[in-house]
């Protein structure tokens, strides 16, 4: 979906792009990777926002210039860097599902 935007994120920090909360009830659509990242780099004249939109509906959804349906927010994006070890600490904690047990 074309937004008409084009933003100029700061360095060291990134754009989120969220479905706004009512957008699934409301209007049956979902931010289709769950969350839009723009980066710094994309700031050219034409490197307008889009945003992909899944229907999860069996119905057409129409969308009219002014509709509401993502929110973006401006996070830091901290430089990381990473180091290589043999190995990690000696507790596994069991992956998907396992908090709480």
């Amino acid at each position: 979906m074309r937004t008409g935007l084009v933003i100029e994120v700061p360095a060291g920090y990134f754009l989120g792009i969220f479905a706004r909360s009512s957008t699934p009830l409301k209007r049956g659509l979902l931010v289709a990777n769950g969350v839009g990242v723009l980066d710094p780099d994309y700031s050219g004249p034409t490197d307008e926002v889009l945003i992909q939109v899944l229907n999860f509906t069996a119905a057409p959804v129409h969308v009219a210039r002014g509709d509401r349906l993502a929110q973006g927010i401006v996070l830091p994006a901290p430089r990381v860097e990473w180091e290589e070890v043999d190995a990690l600490g000696e507790v596994a904690r069991g992956g998907f599902g396992s908090t709480g047990r």
